[in-house]
């Protein structure tokens, strides 16, 4: 018995050495390997052969800038994953930074750590001014009068796209009201666009963030909205690997650094256009220690 209880506490031992390691493994190699998730613009997203953009990868590139005074002549290595893929990319070592709109939940701290927020959003849906009328009291604070498209037949079909936060936000919310809606899950928030502008779902459902990005590459964005209910919470962060409190540290000093520079705000107006400046007094007063 005494055997068995030595091993374990050698095991549990070795891993939280390994999972220490973050900076150490980054300085042998000279890289830093930067996962993100794509097609979450204005947060992260690339094109074929060209290194990803986005607010969440500036700022993960201002880690490795952080990193750097530890490691000269940084390399950076950029990992494109899925989201039902990431976290255990950062567990398992495959990214030392997991960047995009990540929500940090308990489930999520039960597999990586996170660093101080970047980010604060909330779920809604993204209408058509011509979708049906029951949807807009749900999700718009004062709903305009318009006339609804009476030739086009209410699907009771809201989309989102699978294995996020918001979409286990919407499953419960439904539930609850025992609604006779359906749920259509997509690959891509594209493609749940696509679906609205086509007629074939009601709304689209995703933080009001992303919503609002998409908007904007509609065919026709004058002819959609964003809802301004939010119906979460969704703290964005960067995903870091557990028991490693000293890696964590180097990204939230450098993050809480060029919170307080002058650049902060030109970036955030670069991504968030008219909403920056209430974005910078909100990450000031709410996430710089």
């Amino acid at each position: 018995m005494r055997r068995f209880l030595l091993a374990g506490i050698a095991l549990c031992f070795s891993a939280l050495v390994a999972g220490a390691a973050t900076l150490e493994a980054v300085t042998e190699h000279g890289t830093v390997r930067i996962g993100y998730i794509g097609g979450q613009a204005p947060f992260a997203s690339s094109e074929p052969g060209a290194d990803p953009v986005g607010y969440a990868v500036d700022l993960c590139d201002k880690v490795a800038d952080e990193i750097e005074h530890y490691v000269p002549e940084l390399k950076r290595e950029y990992v494109e994953l899925k989201l039902a893929d990431g976290f255990d990319a950062v567990k398992n070592g495959k990214v030392d930074l997991l960047c995009g709109a990540i929500t940090v939940n308990l489930e999520r701290r039960e597999i990586v750590d996170f660093s101080q927020p970047i980010f604060l959003t909330g779920a809604t849906a993204l209408l058509r001014k011509d979708s049906p009328s029951y949807l807009q009291p749900l999700f718009l604070d004062e709903p305009a009068v318009r006339v609804v498209n009476q030739g086009t037949t209410s699907k009771r079909e809201i989309g989102v796209r699978a294995n996020t936060t918001t979409e286990a936000t919407l499953r419960q919310a439904l539930a609850l009201e025992e609604s006779k809606m359906k749920i259509a899950d997509f690959e891509t928030h594209e493609e749940g666009l696509a679906a609205l502008e086509d007629y074939k779902i009601d709304a689209y459902f995703a933080d009001r963030a992303l919503l609002i990005s998409l908007a904007m590459r509609a065919r026709d964005p004058s002819s959609l909205e964003v809802g301004d209910r939010l119906f979460s919470h969704e703290p964005y962060a960067i995903a870091v690997r557990r028991n490693d409190a000293d890696f964590r540290l180097v990204v939230d000093r450098a993050l809480t650094g060029f919170y307080k520079s002058d650049d902060f705000l030109p970036l955030l107006t670069t991504y968030f256009g008219s909403e920056a400046p209430m974005l910078h007094t909100q990450v000031i007063m709410e996430h710089v220690p």
